[in-house]
Formats: structure tokens, sequence, C-alpha cells
């Protein structure tokens, strides 16, 4: 499978909130860190840290503007739109860092600023 499929085909399951289909994505003992938030180390963490997010929100969409392939790195950037429990929308940028481990990520870096996503909407 080409890379630019597989970047795809990552982001279709996060969008999906298929934790365990983004799963298969990451070796059994990557590591992954949302923003500033704490590092997870292995799927079963990892998974729980996911879960916990994906029930926070009601659904989320990325629309990726730039992919880099690189060997053993692949980055991501583009703007993800969440949707709140409430039913209003927030936008923002994002840039994922996904260190490769082999075929599988070893090393999962979202770098967005969603400190806004819990906030009461404003529109």
């Amino acid at each position: 499978m080409n890379r630019d499929t597989w970047v795809r085909d990552l982001f279709r399951c996060v969008d999906a909130k298929d934790s365990d289909g983004w799963l298969e994505f990451l070796a059994p003992d990557a590591c992954f860190r949302f923003g500033n938030g704490a590092v997870f180390e292995g799927k079963s963490a990892i998974r729980e840290a996911v879960t916990g997010f994906f029930a926070s929100i009601s659904s989320l969409r990325h629309e990726l503007a730039e992919t880099w392939n690189h060997p053993g790195s692949v980055i991501c950037r583009g703007e993800v739109t969440y949707t709140r429990l409430d039913g209003s929308t927030l936008t923002i940028p994002f840039v994922n860092v996904l260190k490769l481990d082999g075929s599988l990520i070893g090393d999962y870096l979202i770098y967005a600023d969603t400190s806004e996503l819990y906030s009461p909407s404003t529109g």
C-alpha cells in the first residue's frame, strides 16, 4: 500500500472514532501524546486514553492539507473540526508527527491547541 493511501486510511479510522482500527496502525509498544497532555505508552494505555477522548466529543473530521513522507516518519498538516456533545463545532489547525517503527507507528505526536474544545460554545 502506498503511503498516501495509508495516511488516508489512518485518518478515516480516527474520524470514524474507530479506536480498534486506528490501533492497528500502532506498534505494540507505541507512545502517544496529544498536545501538551500526558504520554501514553503501549496499546492498552493508548486505547483507554483515545476511547475516553472519543467519548467526550460527538464527532471529528480531519481535512489534510499536506503530508510529508520521510524515511522513518510521516508529517501531516491540516484542520480538524470537532463537534462537541452540545452540537457546536470548533475547527483548529493540527500537525501530526508519526515516527515509524517498520511499517507501524512507534511515536504518534499530535500538535493542536484544543484549549477551547471544552469551553462553552460562543456561537
